[in-house]
């Protein structure tokens, strides 16, 4: 339906922002050009850092220049954009193009909190960002390994359900097989451990803030236990591992070199050698470890949804409908279906029909495996925090764990860290952001019941 009714915008060209690398050559070279082809609409694509996007999308909307048509957004962001004024509704798209059954198709973890504010929808969940736990079947299933384990734990070597877990294992593994294999690696430089926090953090006891004053809570005995916790592994991983960002813990664990590792579902696709022939994943290193990874859900089993992004339409943009009926198709089953199968780019299943999918199930051995975990881990995840003004929060989490690589006391860390948490309260207004937070702390997926 969407195609149909967008030809009567041919020959118009429509702007939209999106993260800048591999995430942009989705609508650069596949779903733009078809789109064009398909309508005669021409998308020029906007290549934003995503640490960029929200100012970016801010500026644009404050200046009034209508500079974007569509938007990706990330979830955690949609409060500060629906109440600014900066996101289009689009519930009357929706009914007028026939769209509202097929989002029930949508996975409810990102149906039901990333898709509207205050009752109304402003974006379309797009991505099915999840934090996975891999692991190394080979080594997890070694005879030998599991009986020295055992003898030593008195429990099985298996997929860790608690960070104590998590520890004995890759301490017993580095132990083992260090320096050829050590017992995991992290991903830890900014911006995307701050992620594991917020997840290990309510897992363990911890809440943000005190509800009632919205004092902020993160330096209370659990967000020291975990900050321990977390520099505490880090002398069984790899040496440096401090510095290690995305890549580098990636090309680790694809190299053999990590028996565990927690990350998005990329990784998955990527050590089962899917796309290995792709021009666009020459950076990636080939797969070591292909029919050797096994996928759980990470320690605790609740893990954090992890960013995200939604497609939504700018509320300044001159094309809105243009620009809705692309986002629609871009989301819709059959396109996003092929869309999530794209091997260069980062898009992660999302709808019911992609875990589903015999086609996806058949891509590589383990694949039906690797998408239960998907479904399971997204049914069971974390919410990002948000509140408005979410990406200053954010930075003084990320802040916070650079400093605590760097050695600082984790006290002092914290308690600096509340600080800053406090003073981004008072200056969005106590009451305003109480309002926000209380919405975002009743959802069940805040925190863990």
């Amino acid at each position: 339906m969407a195609v149909e009714a967008a030809k009567k915008y041919a020959g118009t060209t429509i702007s939209i922002v999106w993260e800048a690398g591999l995430q942009s050559l989705d609508p650069l070279n596949y779903s733009g050009p078809k789109w064009e082809k398909l309508t005669g609409i021409k998308v020029k694509v906007v290549e934003v850092p995503t640490d960029q996007m929200f100012t970016k999308i801010m500026q644009d909307f404050k200046s009034g220049a209508g500079a974007y048509d569509a938007l990706n957004v990330i979830p955690s962001w949609m409060p500060d954009l629906a109440r600014a004024g900066a996101l289009e509704p689009l519930d009357k798209y929706v009914d007028k193009f026939g769209y509202r059954d097929e989002l029930q198709d949508i996975a409810a973890a990102y149906r039901d909190n990333q898709m509207q504010y205050d009752g109304k929808i402003f974006g379309f969940p797009d991505d099915g960002d999840v934090m996975l736990l891999y692991y190394r079947k080979d080594i997890f299933e070694d005879p030998k390994m599991k009986d020295e384990f055992k003898a030593k734990f008195g429990y099985e070597l298996a997929p860790p359900k608690d960070w104590k877990q998590f520890d004995q294992n890759g301490q017993f593994i580095t132990d083992k097989m260090a320096p050829k294999v050590y017992g995991a690696g992290f991903f830890r430089t900014a911006p995307y451990p701050q992620y594991m926090f917020q997840e290990r953090f309510r897992m363990e006891g911890g809440k943000f803030f005190n509800a009632g004053t919205m004092k902020a809570t993160v330096n209370s005995d659990v967000g020291l236990k975990v900050f321990k916790d977390m520099l505490a592994e880090n002398k069984f991983m790899p040496p440096g591992v401090e510095q290690w960002n995305f890549v580098d813990n990636l090309a680790a664990f694809l190299q053999g070199t990590t028996a565990m590792t927690i990350s998005w579902p990329p990784y998955g696709r990527w050590a089962a050698g899917y796309g290995s022939g792709e021009e666009a994943l020459k950076w990636v290193p080939k797969s070591q470890v292909a029919g050797k990874v096994g996928y759980a859900l990470t320690p605790l089993g609740r893990p954090e949804l992890g960013v995200g992004f939604d497609l939504s339409v700018s509320a300044t943009s001159k094309n809105k409908e243009a620009a809705y009926l692309f986002i629609q198709w871009l989301n819709s089953k059959k396109t996003s279906l092929e869309r999530v199968q794209l091997p260069y780019t980062l898009r992660d299943p999302f709808r019911l029909s992609h875990y589903a999918s015999e086609k996806y199930r058949g891509l590589w051995p383990d694949a039906p495996a690797y998408l239960d975990t998907i479904k399971t881990s997204g049914e069971k995840g974390l919410l990002d925090l948000s509140l408005l003004q979410q990406d200053k929060y954010d930075e003084a989490m990320t802040k916070a764990i650079s400093s605590l690589w760097a050695g600082e006391d984790p006290k002092a860390i914290l308690d600096r860290m509340a600080q800053q948490f406090d003073a981004i309260t008072d200056k969005v207004g106590i009451d305003s952001q109480k309002a926000v937070y209380k919405v975002w702390a009743a959802k069940p997926g805040a925190y863990p019941q």
